[in-house]
């Protein structure tokens, strides 16, 4: 499958696609814990493949674990049974540590089991696209410097901050490559941190290095998906600037705007609350704010439906059955 020759088709086609970014659904119809799947490239893929069995995504997706480049370079990662892992403290915090801070090879910590899920799956699903994931630079920066003082730090001392941006760039431009290589069509760099600045700060900051990651790997065969949640619809420039061939919105952001903002030969992804809607609403709810996104965004035929980001563990089952009834009944009345 030629990646673009789908992205086109996608653009094409009456139909809505739906690619919620959704893998703990999928690790629940394992019977697998959370540690499980984000520790054993095995388990992590049997769950992305039960789960697309299950559900007609039009691409599965793997777990969005914004800990694997961080605990790479060094950074303490604790593991709890049933959320993804979290950063427990900085591992820089100064021109002494940046200097000296080391780009991993890739057989550091888990990166060789994501490699893993992302092959195997690429192995098992033949019928549609599989999509990595990664953190983009600006988000790997803020796990590494700490993302409170990474704030300070880009107007205190902006010339360490390059420093280590640049050092995430080259590993992420490695790993990508490494992901590129297992046979999937895609990844989804997830750089929500760049939402918490302004569009001029992203450019500079965030845009100037996601940028070299998609010229780096971005081609017939593999696509950069940038998604940024933290987007409340001030720095959506800044997303189209990185050259991304689709771009991935949290539920911040109107989407009407976010796609009146963006060309039409990209893709554009969102946006229903992960949380407030898929965990803690009715199914009846989920059905109708879903129904009311496709309805929203029908003028725009490079929408693809999609959740705002990942799906937390423990969704009731019958709302993500009321997301994808809401998909096949609009699709029926196009």
């Amino acid at each position: 499958m030629e990646i673009q020759e789908w992205l086109q088709e996608t653009i094409r086609q009456k139909e809505r696609r739906a690619i919620p970014i959704m893998t703990h659904p999928g690790i629940e119809l394992c019977g697998k814990t959370v540690r499980d799947a984000v520790t054993s490239g095995m388990v992590h893929a049997d769950a992305i493949c039960r789960l697309n069995e299950q559900y007609p995504s039009a691409a599965p997706t793997v777990i969005m674990d914004l800990t694997v480049e961080a605990e790479a370079f060094g950074a303490k990662v604790i593991f709890p049974e049933d959320e993804v892992p979290s950063v427990t403290e900085p591992l820089v915090s100064d021109k002494e540590s940046i200097d000296n801070l080391q780009i991993p090879s890739l057989d550091t910590a888990r990166v060789p089991e994501y490699l893993k899920a992302n092959r195997l799956t690429a192995e098992r699903v033949k019928d549609k696209p599989v999509f990595a994931g990664c953190i983009g630079p600006f988000s790997l920066a803020g796990r590494l410097f700490g993302l409170s003082e990474l704030m300070i730090a880009l107007y205190v001392e902006p010339e360490n901050i390059t420093v280590l941006l640049e050092k995430c760039t080259r590993f992420l431009i490695d790993y990508c490559r490494a992901i590129k290589e297992t046979g999937v069509h895609g990844v989804i760099m997830a750089e929500p941190a760049a939402g918490l600045i302004s569009n001029e700060d992203s450019l500079l900051y965030s845009t100037t290095y996601v940028r070299q990651v998609v010229e780096a790997v971005q081609d017939e065969h593999f696509i950069v998906i940038l998604h940024n949640c933290g987007n409340a619809g001030h720095c959506t420039e800044a997303m189209v600037q990185s050259g991304a061939a689709a771009l991935h919105f949290g539920n911040k952001i109107d989407m009407q705007d976010a796609l009146a903002n963006c060309p039409e030969d990209r893709l554009v992804m969102g946006n229903l609350d992960p949380v407030g809607l898929f965990k803690q609403s009715s199914s009846e709810e989920v059905y109708t704010a879903t129904m009311n996104l496709l309805q929203q965004t029908k003028a725009w035929k490079n929408f693809v439906l999609s959740t705002g980001c990942d799906v937390p563990p423990h969704i009731p089952a019958e709302n993500i059955e009321a997301f994808y009834q809401a998909l096949t009944n609009f699709n029926r009345s196009m």
